[in-house]
């Protein structure tokens, strides 16, 4: 029998060569698409924790990830063949004036982790390019990212483009300069030092479990 703590711990570690297997083996018994990925959001929820608290760094959560990424390529037509959907759609970019991306894709791996469906707009997203994107997916979450102290103003001028335009999208916002402080000054939503953190505040917003 496939054992899905073995692709908990497999997802997690980083294997992929593992985490495929047992995703096939799993598939061929019978296991339910839903339960497989519940297996791997659970993985992938463990390791945004342990990044949190300074137990993994970057190159781990990225292994964790394109574990994930490649075992969710054997899973996913099951997963339409079944009707599993996304729990939500979350729509993240690096706003308008800055081209830093590493942060970003770091929070889109972890949100994919969680089962949210993620469009990505990218880096030098412009605050029209947010509010069209939001107005097309319907997303409950949109990210804004930024790394230089010179765009950061222009995560205010989003969500301000966000609010005229009607939109009540929950909005986080993160970045090496960005602190708590300024996401309550510029009426973010939630402020999210890294990306498990990210991860753990998508959950909240959604009130899915930990």
């Amino acid at each position: 029998m496939a054992d899905l703590e073995q692709l908990t711990a497999a997802v997690e570690a980083g294997n992929r060569k593992t985490a495929t297997s047992l995703t096939t083996e799993a598939l061929a018994e019978g296991v339910a698409p839903q339960a497989i990925l519940d297996a791997m959001t659970s993985a992938m929820g463990s390791v945004g924790a342990r990044f949190s608290a300074g137990d993994i760094f970057v190159p781990e959560m990225l292994i964790a990830a394109r574990a994930m990424k490649e075992a969710m390529l054997v899973l996913e037509p099951s997963l339409v063949g079944a009707g599993v959907q996304p729990v939500a759609t979350a729509v993240i970019g690096t706003v308008e004036g800055d081209l830093h991306d590493i942060g970003k894709n770091l929070v889109a791996m972890m949100w994919k982790g969680a089962n949210i469906a993620v469009v990505d707009l990218g880096v030098n997203v412009s605050p029209q390019a947010f509010v069209d994107a939001v107005t097309e997916h319907k997303p409950v979450v949109v990210g804004l990212s930024a790394l230089l102290t010179t765009t950061m103003p222009m995560m205010k001028t989003t969500i301000d483009a966000l609010r005229a335009s009607g939109s009540s999208v929950k909005i986080v916002i993160g970045g090496a300069p960005i602190t708590p402080e300024y996401a309550e000054q510029i009426h973010a939503d939630g402020y999210a030092p890294d990306a498990g953190s990210a991860a753990a505040l998508i959950r909240d917003f959604l009130e899915v479990p930990a």
